[in-house]
């Protein structure tokens, strides 16, 4: 007789349960208005994250403090939360006009106020994967919290150890710490967080800012310091969704906004009727592209094109941008700063008035006919499918006529986790799928492998994962999707939301010709697959430079064929 098959689940399956919970539970919470994230509302959010132990999260499911995902986090998350008992989501409320500072998180483009000591207020603008990246931050961030709590409260009293009372100390000493009373302070925090000196030491620069080189006490201290008051003092924290963010969301309103204004802009150039290529991309390499080799003519041919745009890149060289960004804009460039709340800048681009380059060569067709390049910033998540679903509507013209943008190509260049390379690769994909869905988007695109041939980049080419937040997804799973009959070569969050906008565009809506040309690539900005090679490693530097201008390159050289 055979034996029974066994029912045990894999990690991947624990996984996918987790990530699904996760979702159901932030939807259930926000409809509710709020939540106490370490009370019983909090607790499926909390187990579901500890049950995935995300790559980007660390160590969370140990007895010590992961520090590198807790800069992962604090860097997206406003400076000060730390120390806030109410964390309110709201929508675009009019904060900006007030007497309250904005703060704007170092990798993060989204607007918060500190409205007191104890509130902080998050701006949503960006749709529902941004309330997903903020709470699955802040579980993340309360649950290190309380590791910290049950590190240093001795009984349930809230007596503390020493060496909590000798980083109380350093916190409460006005004035920046000596390096002795600092190395003091760090010896005491090191003990309780369960980590080395050297590992402490080694990553406190990376937490300080300019007014505040210490702050990596300062955090450590607040996250702990409103852990004990929660336990001992019943002084929970809450996380609060605003009635007007839960009645606006999912309405496109500042996508409406943001497309109307672009819109707008090309029919005062009289750009309406031209060919139109959408790009989604960064706000340098179209523009260098196009425009460095006439700004910067000595320099190119002093060091050529890539050492060139690897000077652009750099954060120091101010000077070499300006010129470039004078020149485009002396040349048929109209920058359109946003002001919907999208926080997506666009970049509108006449070909006929970029000066002749390698890029720009010979053109054949009247000014009249000449492509219109709109360069677009990077969406968030589903964002994407607001803001393009958008962008892709007819325009109703100052004259009263229905207008149908006439677009010709979108071209999407974004950054990706890749599953079978390394930082800097290229991957060309076939189609996206939709992580937790059964949607799968299959397209022909107009870039191929046999476009970067020569580059001496490592490509792949396969099916893209559009996934629910890179923040979420941990080796197993990631291991299931490469491993499938899906041949995942990488994940991101936006492609399958831009193709669900174009392809009900195209051939549901009629908005845009059924003709249009897709082009995706992406270049690899982490391996999570790889210990040491997840986001949480740090940035691309140099290394993201050559990969973006080929593909860039690629793009506009078919773009002007």
């Amino acid at each position: 007789m055979s034996k029974p098959k066994s029912h045990t689940r894999t990690r991947a399956q624990e996984s996918t349960g987790a990530i699904e919970r996760l979702y159901i539970t932030m939807r259930h919470l926000f409809n509710r208005g709020f939540y106490k994230p370490m009370g019983i509302s909090g607790e499926t959010l909390r187990q579901s994250l500890l049950i995935l132990r995300p790559e980007i999260y660390g160590s969370i499911s140990e007895e010590k403090i992961e520090l590198q995902g807790l800069l992962y986090v604090m860097d997206r998350l406003p400076y000060g939360i730390e120390e806030c008992r109410y964390i309110n989501l709201t929508s675009d409320e009019g904060y900006k006009n007030s007497h309250f500072e904005t703060i704007v998180p170092l990798k993060r483009r989204r607007n918060c106020y500190r409205i007191d000591a104890e509130q902080m207020n998050i701006e949503i603008t960006r749709g529902r994967s941004e309330i997903y990246d903020i709470l699955t931050h802040l579980t993340f961030l309360y649950i290190e919290s309380h590791k910290i709590m049950k590190r240093v409260v001795i009984n349930e009293k809230g007596s503390v150890i020493r060496d909590w009372k000798k980083l109380e100390e350093a916190i409460l000493k006005k004035g920046k710490l000596k390096q002795e009373e600092k190395e003091i302070a760090l010896t005491h925090t090191a003990n309780f967080l369960g980590r080395t000196f050297e590992e402490v030491t080694e990553v406190y620069p990376y937490f300080a800012g300019k007014k505040d080189p210490d702050r990596f006490l300062n955090i450590i201290y607040f996250l702990g310091k409103l852990a004990i008051e929660e336990v001992v003092q019943s002084q929970k924290r809450i996380i609060t969704f605003s009635p007007v963010l839960r009645e606006r969301l999912g309405h496109h309103i500042h996508g409406e906004k943001w497309a109307m204004r672009i819109k707008k802009t090309l029919e005062e150039n009289e750009l309406l009727e031209r060919p139109l290529h959408i790009i989604s991309a960064n706000m340098h390499s179209v523009m260098n592209t196009l425009y460095a080799p006439a700004a910067l003519a000595s320099e190119y041919k002093k060091l050529g094109a890539f050492k060139v745009y690897e000077a652009l890149s750099d954060a120091t060289n101010s000077k070499l941008r300006d010129r470039v960004m004078q020149t485009a804009l002396k040349n048929g460039m109209w920058f359109v700063e946003d002001s919907s709340g999208t926080n997506i800048d666009v970049q509108i681009i006449d070909t006929a008035r970029v000066p002749k380059s390698d890029i720009i060569g010979d053109r054949n067709e009247p000014d009249a006919e000449a492509p219109v390049i709109l360069v677009m910033d990077y969406a968030f998540g589903e964002q994407a499918y607001e803001t393009m679903d958008e962008l892709l509507k007819p325009y109703e013209t100052t004259a009263g006529r229905n207008q149908l943008m006439n677009v010709a190509s979108v071209s999407i260049m974004g950054k990706a986790g890749i599953l079978e390379g390394g930082k800097g690769d290229i991957m060309i994909p076939s189609a996206h799928v939709f992580e937790g869905t059964a949607d799968n988007y299959p397209f022909e695109n107009e870039l191929s492998l046999a476009d970067f041939a020569d580059s001496g980049v490592h490509l792949c080419s396969g099916t893209m994962i559009t996934v629910l937040g890179t923040s979420l997804q941990n080796r197993d799973l990631l291991r299931f999707f490469h491993a499938s009959t899906w041949n995942v070569i990488g994940l991101e969050m936006e492609g399958a939301h831009y193709q669900k906008a174009i392809q009900a565009a195209a051939r549901i809506r009629g908005s845009i010709s059924s003709n249009v040309k897709v082009r995706y690539a992406y270049y690899a900005s982490d391996n999570p697959l790889e210990t040491g090679s997840t986001l949480a490693s740090g940035g691309l530097g140099t290394s993201g430079v050559k990969p973006t201008y080929l593909i860039t390159e690629k793009m506009l050289k078919q773009i002007l064929e």
